[in-house]
């Protein structure tokens, strides 16, 4: 038996009406596609030229190399195109430093808006100041001096020299292969999270203070301590006593590893 005439002509409605459909979702969903953008620039970095970064949201990665400049990329992510606007980037240049921004509008803290920057540096860069809301910062083959500072996420540290200050405020600090600069100082700090420090050799001059409010220290370099009671503190002067390594952390565990010989 044939379909009344008014089902029929639903059956034949229903293809079209699906059609519809999908065409107006496929024309409206690049407005509702993740955004990504991309600015590089390369810039002159001779000693004596202090290079800066903070963003609210996302990953600072630095690497030293054997180049003279310094090459910097920046990556904004997006929910939508619209919302890059967001996350403006500013690159300010002058003769003594370079300032790269990507500070969310109106003090915004959405993790929804993030900001990548890498930059490639000389090893002797003079890293003034990294300061990140939020993300994680990676820090690799550097000897000049370079500051972090993240609110909320961990910072690792590969290979490092000279005057390193890192500092978390929830998240760990782990450096790795870390060498000792005899102008240099090495302070690593975190409020919650622990810090670890694997030196690339086993000092023979240095000043060692580790301090755990609450939390552990556990040194493979012997060290005097004070922990029957209240904060965890031990020190330890090797040959002159310079570099100072300083760490502390609030809650968490302090490690110090080094080679035997």
């Amino acid at each position: 038996m044939p379909p009344p005439p008014a089902k029929k002509y639903m059956l034949g409605v229903r293809p079209v009406l699906l059609a519809l459909l999908f065409g107006t979702l496929v024309t409206l969903l690049p407005a509702f596609a993740p955004a990504t953008d991309t600015q590089s620039r390369t810039v002159p970095l001779p000693p004596g030229r202090v290079l800066s970064v903070e963003i609210t949201i996302g990953a600072i990665k630095v690497e030293g190399s054997t180049r003279t400049d310094a090459a910097i990329d920046v990556v904004r992510h997006a929910p939508t195109p619209e919302g890059l606007a967001r996350i403006p980037v500013e690159i300010v240049e002058d003769e003594k430093e370079i300032r790269i921004r990507g500070i969310q509008a109106e003090s915004g803290t959405d993790a929804a808006y993030r900001t990548d920057v890498t930059l490639k540096v000389p090893h002797a860069a003079v890293i003034g100041s990294i300061k990140v809301l939020e993300g994680r910062v990676s820090l690799q083959s550097l000897d000049g001096a370079v500051t972090a500072d993240i609110r909320r996420g961990p910072i690792d540290a590969i290979a490092l020299a000279g005057t390193v200050r890192l500092e978390t405020g929830i998240g760990n600090v782990t450096a790795e292969r870390m060498r000792l600069s005899a102008d240099g100082l090495l302070r690593l700090r975190a409020f919650n999270g622990d810090v670890t420090l694997r030196l690339a050799e086993r000092p023979r001059d240095a000043r060692i203070l580790a301090l755990a409010l609450n939390g552990t220290i556990a040194s493979e370099i012997p060290l005097n301590r004070k922990d029957t009671w209240g904060p965890r503190w031990s020190e330890a002067t090797l040959g002159t006593g310079e570099p100072v390594i300083s760490i502390d952390v609030v809650t968490g565990r302090i490690e110090i590893k080094a080679p035997s010989k």
